[in-house]
């Protein structure tokens, strides 16, 4: 199995859904990864990629996807890549690929407080506490 670490944005709140059967959660959500590059002519270009991901960790999802990531945090996850298909009530075969995630970091920027003067460098990790630089913390 390859891992795939992807460092990009939130496209929207995150959704937390419960299995029918067994009621346990898992949050669903797409990160936006931008590339900037150079063409051979010399002008700039960008290319955004979505990816579509998934979080079977309950406690993860419940406890720290539900109560941080919002619609534009910056956040960085380690997963691997899984295929899905399925054939449509048409009859059509339908093919998905998804990230599942086994770790994700949130890297954001919160506002300072009074006696924080760096706290706008800092990012909150899975366990809450501040961080102060922004390299990736792998």
């Amino acid at each position: 199995m390859q891992t795939l670490v992807i460092e990009g944005y939130l496209a929207a709140d995150p959704s937390i859904l419960s299995a029918q059967g067994s009621g346990r959660k898992r949050a669903s959500f797409r990160v936006l990864e931008t590339t900037r590059y150079r063409r051979a002519d010399g002008e700039p270009g960008e290319r955004t990629t979505g990816f579509n991901c998934v979080c079977f960790n309950e406690a993860t999802a419940e406890n720290y996807i539900a109560a941080y990531a919002r619609k534009g945090s910056r956040v960085v996850i380690l997963g691997h890549v899984e295929n899905d298909s399925w054939t449509g009530k048409d009859g059509v075969e339908h093919f998905d690929l998804r990230v599942v995630v086994d770790d994700m970091r949130l890297k954001n920027r919160r506002a300072p407080t009074s006696g924080e003067a760096d706290a706008g460098d800092a990012y909150v990790s899975e366990a809450g506490s501040a961080v102060l630089d922004d390299d990736i913390p792998f």
